[in-house]
């Protein structure tokens, strides 16, 4: 089974290195200017796309890797909502576990329906403990997902579902306040969870300024997530990608 993500994310968590990955949701892709979004993410240093999102209605997903694939050699990895979101010619799934939440389906009955195709296919699994967080609105992933978030201002629920979900095995923790979220995941949960486990941590939601980025680093994230932040202002992309840079370049000395 493949392992290069998962490997490289644990020897960047071991030399306290960080990453930045660009959330594509299919819907949203312009396919027509695509191309040069891809030629930016190369030129800035983007460590990973992340393609899919919690509703799809327009599947794109293969499309886009293909583009990704053409364009540059960022890895490709799948987000998915759900079973059907699966696409095979991606480098690798983070199989989700919404552990912040208490619907079955999302905690073990898609991954049911899934496991036969994933088992057959060349996709790296990266088992994943999804937790989502109260970010002042109601967000298409909370409503889809039937879950109610983790509240915003309840750190210790966090740092406690996610070393419950290490316990069992996951692999990775994945903080999400979800797309277009009025608020992050504040600095405090970050901390929180980077000071219980002992896996990678990907932050998302609500990220659209270089400030947010900068908080969500340097309080324990390994990996953060833009998607919306970039389709509103596409000057975000280049902006984090350097703080990105920097906060790497003051390890390494």
């Amino acid at each position: 089974m493949k392992s290069e993500i998962r490997t490289k994310l644990r020897h960047n968590l071991r030399d306290g290195r960080k990453a930045f990955a660009v959330l594509l949701d299919p819907d949203k892709v312009e396919l027509s200017s695509f191309p040069f979004m891809l030629a930016e993410s190369m030129r800035h240093g983007v460590d990973f796309f992340f393609v899919g999102g919690s509703l799809i209605t327009r599947y794109a997903s293969d499309e886009i890797i293909a583009a990704i694939r053409r364009h540059t050699d960022i890895p490709a990895i799948l987000f998915p909502g759900n079973s059907l979101h699966i696409e095979p010619s991606a480098d690798a799934i983070l199989l989700l576990s919404l552990i912040s939440g208490r619907n079955p389906e999302l905690l073990i009955g898609q991954h049911v329906i899934a496991a036969p195709l994933l088992k057959k296919s060349n996709l790296e699994i990266l088992p994943t403990g999804y937790m989502l967080v109260e970010s002042g609105r109601a967000t298409t992933v909370s409503y889809i997902s039937n879950t109610t978030p983790i509240p915003h201002d309840k750190p210790a629920v966090a740092a406690c579902t996610a070393m419950a979900g290490e316990l069992l095995g996951l692999q990775i923790m994945y903080l999400d306040a979800g797309s277009g979220a009025q608020k992050t995941v504040s600095p405090e949960m970050i901390a929180a969870v980077r000071k219980s486990v002992d896996t990678p941590i990907i932050v998302g939601g609500g990220i659209n300024t270089v400030q947010k980025a900068q908080a969500a680093l340097e309080a324990g994230a390994d990996v953060i997530v833009v998607g919306n932040g970039i389709e509103q202002n596409p000057d975000l992309l280049p902006e984090i990608a350097q703080i990105v840079k920097a906060f790497n370049e003051k390890v390494t000395v």
